[in-house]
């Protein structure tokens, strides 16, 4: 590999004084000079022009011309064209001005690759020293030679080259000596390599990888208008910035999803495939179902209490007696009182890492405290009890609340049903299904709450409409769901992604629930109370 023909070169010019770069740099493209320093690979999926290569540039400057004690190393800049080298090595340029880290020469000239052939072919570049030793070295196209370097390797609109996977698979071997590798790009639709990079890194699979998202709104909200009013001349106003943004997004007319939004196209409908999820359907697992009358929420506070251990005993205690005591347990909820289903799904981690269900219980029309004394039935007796995740969304804010107060927030996580939850944890849950970690009871209700869950802008997320579920006139529990097993399946498998720490021996505190009665006084109450069924 080797450099030769140069064009042309320019000595940098060392300023009297180092800026202060934090101060310089929006907070968003700190968040991405902080990640890159921290993580071995960044994934970055941004907006358009937002000044990302600005950042980024920043970032190359201060690794090439730092000693290598201070990690400093070379830069291997990588984008799909010419301009894009050019424009690169320019913004390198500007920087190592301003913090007086260049001791050498900018240049361009022909870097030698090597075809799989033995076919040599020369490709223009662009390349910057340092008085640390290392360069910058911005290259035009992919060459086969980047498996020959070591160093910090930038692939700019990853989107766009013609084959991501084995640049990356190249870059990858750069880490085995302390290497870095940044793959950063807007999006060039769905079923791109680089949107599916990013749904692997969202869905655990590369556990390495740190992910980072910036929106035109995003960046705007952060200062990016400031900057170019700033760069043209002019003075920021809130109708200048708001006339500004409106012309960007009239300039990509129905492109500005994609472009500006961050949500790569075509990316509507459904998210899980019918065949996907009758593959992972049990019949081994059951339903419980606990229904309450309307009539249940007015009886006296005992009767409902002991009514509803009842249930627990007869239906929940069988099943927790089947699972192993040794296996961690955890827990998701989605919450409901009206409308929509309680649907508390927990789940063991197997020795082989499956997440398996023992079973999952539906809670209609069920009054606050008994969500809340079932739930903590559950909780005192699952084994080894080691996560959370609850929905806080609305009246689930109070169920949340009170459950890490008794288990503690080590262990107990409400989670608030956001866009931006949907989006970054949504990718775990069809991982699961995928890679065929998880299972799910054989129901066809259940079924249809998987169903439901859809791609809208990118995003996977249960549509706010309701179904009527299937076999209602057979079915004494069935009436309008709303994805609510779904919803809980992803928030237990959220549970089992996190870390929730090392698991301690405590007491288990004493549960609220009052006992049964000895005389059996309240058998009669069941036309008036609870209907408990059993669905296997």
């Amino acid at each position: 590999m080797a450099a030769r023909n140069s064009k042309h070169s320019t000595i940098l010019d060392k300023p009297s004084s180092t800026p202060d770069i934090e101060g310089v740099l929006l907070p968003y493209q700190r968040d991405l000079v902080r990640a890159v320093s921290q993580h071995s690979v960044t994934v970055y999926e941004k907006s358009r022009r937002i000044g990302a290569t600005w950042g980024v540039g920043a970032q190359a400057v201060l690794t090439a011309g730092a000693k290598r004690e201070d990690r400093g190393m070379d830069v291997l800049y990588i984008g799909y064209n010419l301009d894009m080298a050019r424009e690169f090595v320019d913004v390198c340029a500007m920087w190592a001005r301003s913090l007086g880290m260049a001791a050498g020469e900018i240049g361009e000239f022909l870097f030698q690759d090597q075809e799989e052939k033995g076919v040599e072919r020369h490709i223009a570049a662009f390349r910057i020293k340092f008085a640390s030793g290392f360069e910058i070295l911005a290259l035009a196209s992919r060459p086969r030679s980047l498996r020959g370097r070591q160093g910090f390797v930038i692939i700019d609109e990853a989107a766009f080259h013609d084959d991501l996977p084995e640049l990356l698979k190249a870059a990858l071997a750069l880490l085995i000596w302390g290497g870095r590798i940044l793959v950063v790009s807007t999006h060039d639709g769905a079923e791109n390599p680089f949107a599916e990079l990013v749904n692997d890194v969202r869905a655990g699979r590369k556990k390495r990888y740190h992910l980072l998202r910036t929106t035109f709104d995003e960046a705007c909200d952060q200062g990016l208008y400031h900057r170019v009013a700033l760069k043209l001349g002019v003075p920021w106003t809130a109708a200048g910035e708001a006339e500004w943004k409106t012309e960007i997004r009239d300039f990509y007319g129905d492109s500005a999803t994609e472009e500006l939004d961050v949500v790569p196209r075509a990316g509507s409908g459904r998210y899980l495939p019918l065949h996907l999820i009758e593959a992972r359907a049990s019949r081994d697992i059951p339903v419980l179902h606990y229904t309450c009358a309307d009539e249940f929420v007015h009886l006296p506070d005992h009767i409902r209490t002991a009514e509803t251990l009842r249930w627990c005993e007869d239906n929940i205690r069988p099943l927790l007696d089947r699972l192993d005591p040794l296996l961690r347990s955890l827990t998701g909820m989605d919450f409901g009182r009206v409308a929509d289903l309680s649907v508390i799904w927990p789940i063991q981690i197997m020795p082989n890492l499956m997440r398996a269900t023992p079973f999952t219980m539906e809670l209609r029309n069920v009054p606050f405290e008994q969500q809340r004394e079932i739930l903590f039935y559950l909780g005192d007796r699952l084994p080894r009890l080691s996560g959370m995740a609850l929905d806080r969304t609305g009246n689930g804010a109070w169920l949340a609340e009170v459950t890490m107060q008794r288990y503690g927030a080590h262990r107990v996580e409400g989670i608030h049903l956001t866009e931006g939850w949907y989006r970054d944890h949504m990718p775990k849950l069809k991982a699961a299904f995928q890679d065929a970690s998880f299972d799910i009871p054989a129901n066809a209700q259940v079924v249809e709450d998987f169903r439901a869950i859809e791609l809208v802008n990118g995003v996977a997320r249960v549509m706010v409409r309701r179904n009527t579920a299937k076999g209602e006139d057979r079915d004494p529990n069935a009436g309008q769901r709303h994805g609510d097993a779904a919803i809980a399946a992803a928030l237990v498998i959220y549970a089992a992604s996190r870390d929730w720490g090392s698991l301690t021996n405590f007491p288990i505190p004493r549960s609220d629930i009052m006992a049964l009665p000895d005389d059996g006084s309240i058998l009669g109450m069941s036309p008036h109370g609870a209907v408990a069924t059993y669905l296997g």
